[in-house]
């Protein structure tokens, strides 16, 4: 997009940019997301970046009203194999705050300074300024949702001390740390305690396909580490989590509520969950709240959050074949995966052996939750298995194997490949659900898979799915 049509969608208030760019007004030092309700500025008066660190770095504030760090993140993170692409990722799941900018360039084979200045001149901000974004998110998030003492609140966002907490929230949004706690608005139970969790907003945009994700959660459930509960349409998933300092458990509703005691969903038909944009409301336990960041982002690659359903709907529709799916499912996602190592385990040895792999080598909970009982076992725990899992299992406890937010495809690709036994197909399945690439094509599959659906493959399979699904059924009710 050209700044002229940057502006056009701020003039609009077109909130399917929200998270793929920030506008900055220059005369209040405000800097927003494309959808806010404000009064549009002057087009002299606006600057553009294309990530929130960018307009705070230029130093800009957020706006009060539209919230532009509580965005879904942009889909290029997600669609770009480059470092610029997998640095973002890393970012985001919490690579800087954990082993700083050194582990970073290490993880993507360059040197600080390479990835410093890649992510400088492509973004207009640094990998420190990106992470420092992402903290300041963090402590809004439990400064409004929880009554923690500030203190604590401060190293659980991954600042390193009070006094950089303290000048980064007023760098940010303007307001002392206490002062953008009394700024919250008062939803009485949605506060967070130490039994009822962390209340969560998962935002996204555009139409989301809820029905769909959840009902391949609930066919893939391992008991024991997954439940899903309630009836179609407004059900409950609920997870165990293994994080880097500790462990979690989240829940996260199929229906989010509006605040008026109706419901931010539409329904075709009884059952069927559609939101229409907004989000997925969820609640996380953590044993450590330096994880909040990382959980988050977990789960929004899972619930594919962060897809644009516009680019995808639009290029998919565009073909014969797909467009009446893409106009009977409008939104539908390609779910990722909350744990890659998890991923491919199950990917290879499928549910039910993936449940005896829970009961014999996975970590018992110190309190059940419900059904939730054990955590999924560690690859280090496996590597004693013999056959194609305990080879797995071993490149993946070893580091010979990588397939963390911010891992080269190709070469996780080709790695699973090498493993013995594994075969192209369960690859490209770990790599579409485990890696969350939005283009991947199936080897061997009954369907031929067209280069004209690129870059967004993996959901034109999803739709090839549920069609054959729906065929099914009328096959047997016939």
């Amino acid at each position: 997009m050209d700044e002229e049509t940057r502006y056009e969608a701020v003039r609009s208030r077109d909130a399917r940019f929200d998270g793929a760019f920030f506008f900055a007004v220059r005369t209040t030092g405000i800097y927003c997301r494309p959808s806010c309700p404000a009064v549009t500025p002057k087009r002299q008066n606006v600057r553009f970046y294309t990530t929130a660190a960018a307009a705070q770095t230029s130093g800009f504030r957020a706006c009060r009203r539209c919230r532009p760090d509580a965005v879904p993140g942009s889909a290029d993170w997600n669609v770009r194999a480059d470092v610029v692409g997998r640095a973002m990722r890393m970012i985001g799941d919490g690579v800087v705050d954990r082993e700083g900018v050194p582990g970073l360039a290490v993880r993507l084979g360059y040197s600080a300074r390479q990835v410093q200045r890649q992510l400088t001149a492509e973004l207009g901000a640094g990998p420190v300024a990106l992470a420092r974004a992402q903290r300041a998110h963090t402590a809004r998030v439990l400064l409004q949702t929880t009554d923690l003492p500030v203190t604590e609140i401060a190293f659980a966002a991954g600042f390193a001390s009070v006094r950089q907490f303290n000048d980064t929230i007023r760098t940010v949004y303007a307001l002392t740390p206490t002062a953008l706690r009394a700024a919250a608005p008062r939803r009485g139970a949605a506060r967070a305690t130490p039994a009822a969790g962390i209340p969560l907003s998962l935002a996204h945009r555009g139409p989301y396909r809820a029905d769909a994700v959840f009902d391949l959660l609930a066919a893939e459930t391992v008991t024991g580490i997954e439940e899903v509960t309630g009836e179609r349409g407004d059900r409950t998933y609920r997870r165990t989590l293994r994080l880097p300092h500790g462990t979690g458990i989240v829940a996260v509703e199929e229906t989010h509520h509006d605040g008026t005691g109706g419901t931010g969903t539409g329904a075709h038909s009884a059952g069927e969950a559609v939101h229409r944009g907004g989000w997925l409301d969820a609640r996380l336990h953590l044993t450590d709240l330096r994880d909040l960041t990382t959980a988050v982002q977990r789960l929004r690659r899972l619930f594919d959050l962060d897809a644009d359903p516009y680019a995808v709907d639009e290029r998919l529709g565009a073909d014969p074949r797909l467009a009446p799916l893409v106009a009977a499912r409008p939104g539908l996602r390609s779910p990722g995966t909350a744990d890659p190592d998890e991923f491919a385990v199950r990917a290879l040895v499928g549910r039910e052996g993936a449940g005896s792999l829970v009961r014999e080598y996975g970590t018992v909970l110190d309190a059940a939750c419900g059904g939730l009982t054990h955590l999924f076992p560690a690859p280090a725990a496996l590597t004693a298995v013999p056959g194609t899992l305990g080879a797995l299992a071993t490149a993946l406890a070893d580091g010979s194997l990588r397939l963390d937010a911010g891992a080269d495809r190709d070469d996780a690709e080709a790695a699973l490949r090498a493993l013995p036994g594994l075969d192209a197909r369960t690859a490209a399945v770990i790599r579409m659900r485990g890696l969350g690439d939005p283009d991947v094509a199936l080897p061997d599959g009954p369907e031929p898979i067209l280069d004209a659906w690129r870059p967004w493959r993996s959901y034109a399979l999803r739709h090839l799915a549920l069609a054959d699904a729906e065929q099914g059924r009328k096959g047997v009710r016939a």
